[in-house]
């Protein structure tokens, strides 16, 4: 199998990984803007070498792993060039506009839209790991908009990656993933921002941050060129999730001034019942 990825961070480099693990005969080369990436992806064995447009034509799948702001050129392009048994794969965390950019494309049967719900706070080549997939839900939007052959040798390369497959429309995705997903991410970035300002009066704060800290602003180290592309796509639902974030955090810091400390402790203990919830379950990230 020969397999392009374009785009050789944490997403495109550690589905590289496992397909080279899972199908010891592909033949996986790589496009990156960055040139050190496709210098450093080569180093550490990711891929064999670099790939042009042009090479698209032979590929039997394309995994496109960028920014989604960069997908709304890029995709285009990618489909322009692709053969028609190529499998085109992304890896976007919005899905709606992606989705409806290449609506009326010649090629749009080539294009399995997908959102692999994994990943870790870093990025780059450097970041890809094997087993990155296993036991996470990869989301498919439009499915029956592939031709069936090529769908069938996406499931089963998701299959062999050891992924969930979930089916669902770009726009239910989209609201659903600012929930899951973009309201953590904001979360971590404010909490962080909070804690540095008051680190600037405080230098002893952060001698102070346990695991809980630790945990909570983890993905406030995540790249801002990545999240800010997303944050723009999502807007919509993101500004829902934030006013009924915020809403809540009103309410208990007025419960604190009110000194209602039962209702504090029926509001924690009823929202205990998350742990019910994802109980067996991994949490994904993305």
């Amino acid at each position: 199998m020969k397999v392009v990825v374009i785009g050789i961070g944490l997403i495109g480099g550690s589905l590289a990984k496992d397909i080279r693990v899972k199908y010891p005969d592909a033949r996986i080369l790589g496009i990156d803007k960055d040139a050190s990436h496709q210098q450093e992806a080569k180093e550490l064995g990711i891929i064999e070498g670099k790939a042009s447009y042009e090479d698209l034509v032979n590929a039997e799948v394309v995994i496109l792993s960028i920014p989604v702001d960069a997908m709304l050129s890029e995709l285009p392009r990618v489909l322009n060039h692709i053969g028609e048994e190529t499998l085109v794969i992304d890896a976007g965390s919005t899905k709606a506009e992606i989705c409806q950019q290449v609506e009326d494309h010649p090629n749009r049967r080539n294009f399995l839209s997908c959102h692999p719900i994994a990943g870790t706070e870093f990025s780059g080549p450097s970041a890809a790991h094997e087993g990155l997939f296993e036991g996470k839900t990869n989301i498919i939007c439009e499915v029956e908009k592939t031709a069936f052959k090529l769908q069938e040798r996406g499931l089963e390369l998701f299959r062999k990656l050891g992924m969930r497959i979930r089916y669902m429309n770009p726009e239910s995705h989209d609201k659903h993933i600012a929930y899951v997903s973009h309201l953590s991410h904001i979360s971590s970035f404010m909490l962080g921002k909070t804690v540095i300002e008051k680190e600037k009066n405080e230098r002893d704060i952060f001698d102070m941050a346990g695991s809980g800290f630790e945990s909570t602003v983890r993905l406030a180290k995540s790249s801002p060129a990545m999240w800010t592309p997303i944050f723009e796509q999502n807007r919509d639902n993101v500004i829902e999730t934030l006013d009924e974030y915020i809403q809540n955090l009103q309410l208990f810091k007025q419960k604190l001034q009110d000194e209602d400390y039962p209702g504090i402790y029926k509001e924690m203990d009823n929202t205990n019942r998350i742990k019910s919830i994802l109980e067996g379950i991994p949490l994904n990230k993305s």
